[in-house]
């Protein structure tokens, strides 16, 4: 089994040479996709560093385009039998591989949500109206897709490339968590959620996503319903 870690970056200067240590030390067979979206904070230069690295290939866009879009150019160049969404900063734990793995590993599952909600490991009390907000965008996205998640805006997204073969994705920003959510629900993929560790981070540490991110998300998953 090949896999593939699709990293999207946006100004992660701090954490990017660290994120990409603790990839690097999971013990699987993997390529490494990083996609820059036009960071201005010297990320750049640090990218250069794995341009002709062995298991790695680096992206770069000409412009701010957001994470859905960063994503895509992640997607149509992997090349392993199973992708797996990466964030940047460290708020999600590469040693949580083998969970989200297991499932599609012992083919029980086509697509793994890493749940921060589960409980089980460990987590930073952080941010309660941010918990509050991801409990109700994932119940109102369980009412449309009829899924029972916990957590659908999780970062730790996990599935087969038959999946990624079969899905449209359209969203250029933080939309792609209910676009991919309610697409996979559409094609009735096999879906797990495994318990994750969340490091979460505040905004003077370099948080990125906002209330307005949470109203726009209502309504992607109202148009990835019925519009789409």
């Amino acid at each position: 089994m090949k896999l593939s870690v699709i990293i999207p970056i946006y100004n992660e200067r701090n954490t990017l040479e660290e994120i990409i240590r603790r990839v690097e030390a999971t013990k699987f067979d993997k390529e490494i996709i990083l996609i820059d979206d036009f960071s201005i904070d010297g990320t750049r230069d640090l990218l250069k560093n794995y341009e002709n690295c062995d298991g790695y290939q680096v992206f770069y866009h000409s412009k701010n385009k957001g994470k859905g879009a960063a994503l895509r150019t992640g997607f149509e160049n992997a090349r392993g039998d199973v992708v797996l969404i990466q964030d940047a900063d460290l708020e999600y734990n590469p040693e949580d591989y083998p969970q989200l793995l297991a499932p599609i590993l012992d083919q029980r599952a086509d697509v793994v949500f890493g749940s921060r909600f589960l409980g089980g490991s460990a987590h930073r009390v952080h941010f309660f109206w941010h918990s509050v907000g991801n409990k109700v965008l994932t119940m109102i996205s369980n009412m449309f897709t009829n899924l029972n998640l916990t957590d659908m805006e999780t970062g730790y997204k996990v599935f087969n490339r038959a999946v990624l073969e079969k899905l449209s994705l359209k969203c250029d920003r933080f939309g792609f968590e209910p676009e991919f959510t309610s697409k996979v629900a559409k094609n009735r993929f096999r879906v797990y959620e495994v318990p994750i560790s969340y490091s979460g981070r505040d905004y003077s540490e370099g948080k990125k996503i906002t209330w307005k991110d949470g109203v726009a998300a209502l309504w992607f998953i109202f148009r990835f319903r019925f519009l789409d």
